[in-house]
């Protein structure tokens, strides 16, 4: 009998059972995956085949482009600059190989037990796991969290095969495509794309969607994408796409424009539309847990109509991020062991690894008219700010929304240099309750880029010093 059952090991999986089992529980933690030598892929999506191979071959891509590109503004001259698409790789597994070889070593060292097979929730005390050679095992559990994350979402006009590949295929490409299709301008596809863009591919990504980046500020979403263009990104937006023919070796495309069908042909295309969470035949339908569009129903603490149930991460709503799978994990633990826990879902940061970083935290100005808050805004360009300007990374700008009334701060968003730092600086101001004034009497190091939110801040009640201020 254990205490606690994980199924799952992704980035909820995995730290729920870390902290169940330094609580004192009996911990143990089930993953289906394996690799092609049978070997267990701690870690899940998120360290495999998602953020963290994504953002080593987004910072190699970089450091190529600014090679290619922009190291001569500096007096830096490369003559016959090569790519090694080979090396870029290795380097990537190499970090992924590190980090779930890492996940391994911190299982053992805060005993938390691990089983390579399939779970399933059969009663309310028992999982089912059935093993890479298709035998199973009954595990008594006295208390069942499920975390099995979510996986890329495929769409009819454009099913999977060769040169149609999901986000895990793209980053797997033996070579650099000439012509790179991208279907999605989500984080995931703007992403892919950067970096198949900076490395030379001919990058088009057709958005279904009228508006680009509608969950962030409007003024993110219309810089950005003046910026993202200007990079060489063809975003086309109210794109519809109809219908793919995979061949030899490219991806002939139909897609629907302004009532116009358009025809494009490309090396590669990558189907970046959204996750699917995976929760098929992951519970007996017997056991009254209710699952409505994939989704396993919780409550604000992640517990489901079955007391000693629980459900986190991709699985259950709000945002798929792993760090809110991770707080979720931690939360969960601390709850089966009777201690006070709990989140502040109006505190979920989100981050696109583009470059610039775009980040936000809070509500942006569309959410606020929309509920009828009157607010400040407070707005600071890179282009003002020194340690912005000295290391050519002045693009973007710091927005800080305050409630006109309070000075409460209701919303930061970034788009520019260290914008995922920039937000996390402000998530822990608005945690505890700070003001606009409170980040105004706050001394910011000089010359960091940080001092853009400082003066944003201060920008939110005419105080701004390195800018005009309005009359």
């Amino acid at each position: 009998m254990f205490d606690v059952v994980v199924i799952g090991s992704g980035p909820a999986g995995y730290v729920a059972a870390i902290r169940a089992s330094q609580l004192g529980f009996k911990t143990l933690c089930i993953e289906e995956s394996v690799d092609d030598n049978g070997k267990t892929n701690l870690g899940g999506t998120c360290l495999n085949v998602g953020c963290i191979p994504s953002k080593a071959l987004l910072d190699s891509s970089h450091r190529y482009y600014e090679a290619n590109k922009n190291l001569s503004d500096h007096g830096i001259q490369i003559d016959k600059l090569k790519l090694d698409l080979d090396l870029m790789m290795s380097r990537k597994d190499e970090i992924v190989s590190q980090l779930t070889g890492g996940i391994s070593g911190l299982f053992k060292a805060n005993k938390v037990e691990s089983i390579t097979g399939r779970g399933k929730v059969i009663s309310k005390n028992v999982v089912e796991i059935t093993k890479p050679d298709s035998s199973t095992e009954n595990i008594d559990a006295k208390n069942i969290i499920i975390a099995t994350g979510s996986r890329p979402i495929e769409i009819n006009a454009a099913p999977f095969s060769k040169n149609i590949v999901d986000s895990t295929g793209a980053l797997s490409f033996k070579k650099v495509p000439k012509k790179l299709g991208v279907v999605g301008a989500g984080i995931i596809g703007l992403e892919l794309g950067s970096v198949w863009s900076r490395l030379g591919s001919n990058v088009t990504v057709l958005e279904a969607l009228e508006d680009f980046l509608p969950m962030a500020d409007p003024d993110i979403s219309k810089d950005s994408l003046k910026e993202f263009k200007k990079q060489g990104l063809d975003i086309q937006l109210g794109s519809m796409v109809t219908s793919t023919k995979d061949i030899k070796n490219s991806v002939k495309l139909l897609y629907s424009k302004e009532n116009n069908e358009i025809e494009m042909e490309f090396d590669k295309l990558i189907v970046a539309v959204g996750r699917s969470p995976n929760s098929d035949d992951i519970l007996n339908n017997d056991l009254g847990v209710s699952i409505k569009n994939g989704l396993i129903e919780v409550d604000e603490y992640c517990q489901t109509s079955v007391s000693n149930i629980w459900a986190v991460g991709d699985v259950v709503r709000g945002p798929m991020l792993a760090h809110k799978g991770s707080q979720e994990g931690i939360m969960v633990a601390e709850r089966i062991a009777e201690k006070h826990a709990e989140i502040n879902y109006d505190l979920v940061p989100s981050v696109i690894y583009t470059h610039p970083e775009i980040a936000w935290v809070g509500k942006n100005e569309n959410e606020l008219k929309e509920s009828g808050i009157k607010y400040n805004v407070g707005k600071f360009p890179f282009t003002a700010n020194g340690r912005a300007l000295a290391v050519s990374e002045s693009i973007g700008f710091v927005k800080l929304l305050s409630d006109k009334k309070t000075d409460a701060i209701l919303g930061v968003h970034v788009f520019g240099p260290a914008a995922a730092d920039i937000v996390q600086q402000a998530l822990i101001s608005m945690e505890f309750g700070a003001s606009a004034e409170d980040i105004s009497l706050t001394m910011f190091s000089h010359p960091t880029v940080s001092e853009a939110l400082h003066e944003a801040a201060l920008a939110s009640n005419n105080q701004a010093i390195h800018i005009g201020n309005k009359k």
